[in-house]
């Protein structure tokens, strides 16, 4: 189960094979490069001498090394390790993988809920940068060791202008497999959840998500459909509102006590901003505006003029 290298050096040792993360053409590794952990990622032995397979790991390697999300592995390096040959190195992701997980029965509901946010967000990712790789496996999916934190291993070997909607088919059948499996791992999960499953497993894959947004709102029980449902309610809630105001404002009739002749009046004073603004409502509107700056408006008195005399007189008396 553990494979050394047969003459380490001082830059690579402890180097160690896991076997339960193993691809279908290579081989994984974990080892420390100057004392610092990381993967190694190489060619099967049977694949090493193979001029094809060695144009894939490079190709892999290409493709790969430019790309950067926190649920896919990142590549720092390609170069030849002792023992090994030609190795991808990649970031330390030690930890079980999914697999391993549903196999020993360790499966929890934090697990369940990492594969529906954190794989269909590498999913996701996977897609929009066009990437083709081998079906999406509970083998490729590893947790890591401290955080427990989603990572996908294997996300692709080739670049292309466009990927095809059978492509993004696939993607959605192989979640659709792994979802089931992990569900089937954790009872009480939501059974919406099942049905999720179920359709992204649909033979006919015209009957399946048709993006992986679509699946982004199947998993979060909710759908484009009910949101546009929600926001023609409140605009219609909003048009009621507005037309009720309109209709209490301008319905309003005048208070008579203040038509009554020989009343009288404050000054009104508006500037010529507020006149403009009273032209263009009606006529109900406006005498309910003028009424209510005419009871907002302070009451000015003119100083009251003193005679002469008079102040003199108040003068002596103090």
């Amino acid at each position: 189960m553990h494979n050394q290298a047969d003459r380490p050096d001082e830059k690579w040792t402890e180097i160690e094979l896991l076997p339960e993360w193993g691809e279908q053409f290579y081989d994984v590794y974990t080892a420390k490069k100057f004392g610092k952990w990381l993967m190694l990622k190489t060619l099967k032995p049977e694949f090493k001498e193979d001029p094809r397979f060695k144009a894939l790991i490079e190709k892999e390697f290409d493709v790969r090394y430019n790309l950067a999300h926190p649920n896919i592995v990142m590549i720092n390096d390609f170069e030849d390790v002792p023992g090994l040959g030609r190795c991808i190195i990649t970031d330390d992701v030690y930890g079980d993988s999914l697999r391993k997980l549903i196999d020993a029965g360790k499966v929890t509901p934090n697990h369940v809920d990492k594969v529906c946010t954190q794989l269909v967000d590498a999913l996701d990712y996977i897609q929009d940068n066009h990437l083709v790789h081998l079906p999406v496996r509970p083998e490729t999916i590893i947790f890591t060791e401290n955080i427990g934190n989603l990572k996908l291993i294997d996300v692709g070997f080739d670049q292309r202008e466009n990927l095809t909607p059978a492509d993004a088919a696939e993607d959605i059948l192989s979640f659709g497999k792994i979802l089931s499996e992990v569900i089937g791992q954790v009872p009480g999960t939501p059974a919406y959840l099942k049905r999720v499953a179920e359709k992204c497993c649909n033979p006919d894959p015209s009957k399946r998500y048709s993006s992986i947004h679509e699946l982004r709102m199947a998993l979060a029980h909710r759908s484009d459909n009910k949101v546009y449902i929600i926001i023609i309610i409140f605009l219609v809630v909003m048009i009621g509102v507005l037309l009720w105001l309109s209709s209490a404002w301008g319905g309003t009739a005048a208070d008579p006590r203040l038509d009554r002749p020989g009343r009288r009046q404050a000054p009104q004073r508006r500037g010529r901003g507020g006149q403009r603004l009273l032209r263009g409502l009606q006529a109900g509107q406006r005498r309910r505006i003028r009424r209510l700056l005419l009871r907002s408006a302070p009451r000015l008195r003119r100083p009251r003029r003193v005679r002469q005399g008079s102040c003199l007189r108040l003068w002596r008396r103090v």
